[in-house]
């Protein structure tokens, strides 16, 4: 896929706005980012109020480079310099010890922050003409879907940020895999865009991913990323049988039709045709879901895929979408 590069004088732009303390709307390889100072309380607070984040949500610091680790953390485990050395830039979140010069604003009051070194080329531009780490959620109000191009963060905030940087579709269009490696053994805390099969190849043991942990980190909210549709998860043989009666029964249905199923007919509202492919599948998730909801759907029918590579993201993704919403 090509990707737009921003103009170096946009870029500069950003770079005036996050030094000012304002909000940019950054591209990565996962997800578009909304960015601020990671060293400006105030304007990380920012982030918090524009998104309706808890403020005990924690965020994720970007840096430029590996080689800058050590400015931002402490305690640096050889696991931890090994992942980076193998997997930066790019979309993998390790979690390790705050140092001096991250806010607890912005880890959500932890000892803990979680960095990453993103794999696109307007965000690094960014990075290195604002000097700086920048503390940047995805760019989409709390809980709801996370955006994969400009257009979707302009149709989330409008005016309500300050710059949005346009660096085309997002490549991988999941956010990152998180890691803690603060403890003896380092686990996932969130599956993502480097699948939990590389890690391990890297490392040479086996990675849990445990359902729950004494350290808080972005996406494990029980809703998440979600649509404004109900998310309603089914075995793939029960996909066709559980849209038909939700129509029948007055739901404006949108269907995930799985690969294998490929030009079943389905009674729906609208119908989605998975990719066979999971690559394509996460490029293409997040996009999936505002288009139901551009379309009217009020329920939405899915199936879980195969719990492997990119797999496990997705099915990560759709659980979290799936989950209970917040009472009013």
């Amino acid at each position: 896929m090509t990707r737009v590069t921003a103009s170096t004088d946009d870029i500069e732009k950003a770079a005036a706005v996050l030094r000012a303390g304002g909000l940019v709307a950054l591209p990565t390889e996962t997800v578009y980012g909304l960015g601020a100072d990671a060293e400006d309380p105030a304007a990380v607070a920012r982030i918090f109020q524009v998104k309706g984040r808890p403020p005990s949500h924690p965020l994720i610091v970007h840096i430029g480079g590996a080689e800058q680790l050590d400015d931002w953390v402490k305690d640096v485990p050889a696991t931890a310099r090994l992942l980076a050395e193998h997997f930066w830039p790019g979309p993998l979140t390790l979690v390790l010890r705050r140092g001096s010069r991250v806010p607890l604003e912005a880890t959500g009051g932890l000892e803990t922050v979680a960095v990453r070194v993103p794999d696109h080329p307007v965000a690094l531009a960014l990075l290195a003409a604002f000097g700086g780490g920048v503390t940047a959620p995805s760019a989409n109000r709390f809980g709801r879907v996370s955006p994969t191009t400009a257009n979707d963060v302009r149709a989330e905030f409008g005016e309500a940020v300050d710059f949005v940087l346009d660096g085309g579709p997002c490549e991988v269009g999941v956010e990152s895999t998180i890691v803690d490696v603060t403890g003896d053994v380092p686990s996932i805390l969130r599956p993502g865009g480097v699948t939990r099969e590389d890690l391990e190849a890297v490392l040479g043991f086996p990675l849990s991913v445990p359902s729950t942990s004494p350290i808080r980190v972005p996406g494990r909210h029980p809703s998440h990323y979600a649509p404004q549709a109900r998310v309603v998860l089914v075995e793939p043989e029960k996909i066709v049988a559980e849209a038909e009666l939700a129509r029948d029964l007055g739901h404006r249905v949108g269907v995930f039709l799985p690969a294998p199923l490929t030009g079943t007919p389905v009674r729906a509202h609208a119908v989605v045709a998975v990719p066979a492919s999971t690559a394509a599948y996460a490029r293409g998730l997040y996009g999936f879901l505002r288009r139901l909801d551009r379309q009217g759907c009020d329920l939405i029918i899915a199936s879980l895929p195969e719990e492997e590579g990119l797999g496990l993201a997705i099915a990560n993704r759709l659980r979290r979408a799936a989950g209970p919403r917040p009472t009013p």
